[in-house]
């Protein structure tokens, strides 16, 4: 079976009875691994005809997609690439028009429509601004898949009400349907589709289905020949081939690769000097190593044995690579770049001479708020690095926190991150299980939702409160709440002590963060770190929880004590 993405595409285009043609188009096909990343792109773009400049808008306009849609983090969605680089080109248009003598007539600046199709394993994406159109061919009926975005004042007349270069911001239309093989799409300007009847279209593609570029021309006669006035621009797209459902585009080279054999200490092992165990858990051995070539220390990573015949286990291994090859910050585990060719399968990363933040945490049972505060904060650096590449860590907890001999805070361990980019990849990695820490993980994962930028929040609040106070907010019983109910039955313990000098406002801020429903937390991580850095009015009004919230225990045992006074009393009597 073919594992690969594969379309057969025909294009024409003319001016028609025009003077120019102020239409572009085409088809992008990346090579190599950027094919299962990025996916393949289809543009065309029309340009207005009462500006002499909008050819220029239109060639600008695909052009540029392409070429920077092409260049965006592969960790990003679709949604989030195209719709940023059109979101940039648009800008663009319009501070062209600005600048140009036509500032104030939209009518004659650098105005176009444009409708994009971005085909990534088995999706197909699709943005639109204007009124060219996408279809998909049914038989001999087309299922329109873009609106037109026209203001019509009569029934013969009609202008653009949304179009790139139109507005400072851009109102782009975007949705993305399932597809198979064999299915054929349209792209076309005004001055095709309002000439020429679907069964015609339907009936020229059958007709050159051995040559779709005498398709697309065909279509294109058809228009002129009944009458059209306008440019005439059409591609015809057919799915030939997509991703085989267990492909693992990703990591195909390295797959191909033997697993290491079991390391131990003093071994010599693919360039590389074996010194020590540093860390085995049920997913993975962590062994401290020597680079012979460069005389530096690394930490080489190899998947446990058990899970070597698990393909999930498996990519989810190879990802940890994979993402932190993508993020660049001081906060966050880095790759280690090698000097040769690998020969087995492993994960090599830098070797961080530090400690734990469990360890940490052992060592300092009472820490300074500051000290607190300065650990969150770096953490929620390494967070945001990872957000902006819409990724979740998913298993954020003290063990998965490395503190440098400088004081620097990394993150390490991503074999739970989830990627955006990869989820709309068929990549055997997606599933509805809990990977991280139950005790750290947010309740919505428990209930078998996606997470968000807000469950990661969740996590690095349980870090603080447990810095703060020792404890967890709900014990162990996040992970037993498996329904809305039982979650709106968690009671969340003040991580206020008298036996700690903590804030009431600390209190309320981390009440806020670790809020079993993510719609009631921060709405951005730099909100949450602001508040327990500054003390929040809102949460200054208010009073100190009452001693059954801060201490339990405490209250309990004052009631039994009170119990037991009063026996006395009435015993005595």
């Amino acid at each position: 079976m073919n594992s690969s993405l594969s379309i057969s595409s025909g294009q024409f285009s003319d001016k028609g009875r025009k003077a120019i043609n102020q239409d572009f188009h085409g088809v992008y096909k990346p090579e190599g691994h950027l094919l299962a990343s990025k996916g393949i792109a289809i543009a065309l773009a029309d340009g207005i005809s009462s500006s002499q400049v909008s050819q220029m808008a239109s060639k600008t306009a695909v052009t540029n997609f392409f070429e920077d849609y092409i260049c965006t983090s592969e960790a990003w969605s679709v949604k989030q690439s195209a719709t940023r680089v059109l979101q940039a080109c648009n800008s663009w248009l319009y501070s062209q028009t600005r600048s140009s003598e036509h500032r104030y007539n939209l009518d004659k600046g650098y105005v176009c429509t444009f409708s994009g199709m971005i085909i990534k394993s088995a999706t197909a994406h699709i943005l639109h601004a204007g009124d060219s159109r996408i279809c998909r061919l049914h038989g001999q009926s087309l299922e329109v898949l873009t609106e037109e975005h026209r203001v019509h004042v009569s029934a013969e007349k009609h202008y653009l009400k949304r179009a790139l270069g139109m507005d400072q911001r851009l109102e782009l239309d975007y949705r993305q349907i399932n597809i198979s093989v064999g299915d054929i799409f349209l792209l076309m300007t005004d001055g095709i589709y309002e000439f020429v009847s679907d069964k015609e279209m339907a009936l020229l593609c059958k007709e050159y289905s051995d040559d779709l570029n005498q398709a697309a021309k065909a279509i294109a006669d058809k228009a002129y020949e009944n009458g059209s006035d306008d440019n005439l621009t059409v591609q015809v797209i057919r799915v030939d081939s997509l991703p085989d459902k267990t492909a693992k585009e990703i990591h195909h080279e390295l797959t191909q690769l033997p697993f290491p054999p079991a390391l131990q200490p003093r071994m010599e092992f693919d360039g590389f000097t074996i010194l020590r165990q540093l860390y085995v858990s049920p997913r993975s051995h962590v062994f401290l190593a020597e680079e012979q070539l460069s005389k530096q220390k690394v930490v080489i990573k190899t998947l446990a044995a058990e899970l070597r015949e698990d393909p999930a286990a498996v990519e989810r291994f190879l990802l940890e690579e994979w993402i932190a090859r993508r993020i660049d910050s001081a906060h966050v585990l880095k790759p280690w770049e090698l000097s040769h060719k690998r020969q087995y399968l492993y994960v090599v990363t830098e070797y961080i001479e530090g400690q734990t933040l469990t360890q940490w945490m052992h060592d300092n049972p009472k820490p300074k708020l500051d000290e607190v505060r300065e650990i969150v904060r770096q953490i929620a650096r390494g967070l945001l690095a990872f957000h902006r590449l819409e990724m979740l860590h998913q298993d954020l907890r003290p063990e998965n926190i490395m503190i440098d001999r400088n004081a620097t805070v990394k993150i390490i361990d991503f074999g739970s991150t989830w990627v955006a980019g990869l989820d709309e990849m068929d990549t055997t990695h997606t599933n509805q299980d809990v990977l991280g820490t139950a005790q750290f993980t947010a309740p919505e994962y428990f209930l078998g939702e996606a997470g968000s930028t807000k469950s990661d929040q969740f996590s690095l609040a349980v870090v603080a409160y447990q810095m703060i106070s020792g404890k967890l907010p709900y014990g162990a019983e996040v992970a037993r709440a498996t329904s809305r109910t039982q979650q709106r039955r968690l009671k969340y313990r003040s991580v206020l002590d008298d036996d700690r000098d903590t804030p009431a406002w600390i209190d309320y801020t981390l009440k806020k963060a670790l809020n079993t429903d993510p719609n009631k937390r921060y709405d951005a991580l730099s909100e949450f770190i602001f508040d327990l850095c500054h003390p929040n009015k809102t949460f200054l009004n208010q009073d100190r929880p009452p001693l059954i919230e801060r201490n339990p225990v405490a209250f309990w045992q004052g009631i039994s004590l009170i119990l037991l006074l009063i026996v006395i009393v009435q015993a005595s009597l």
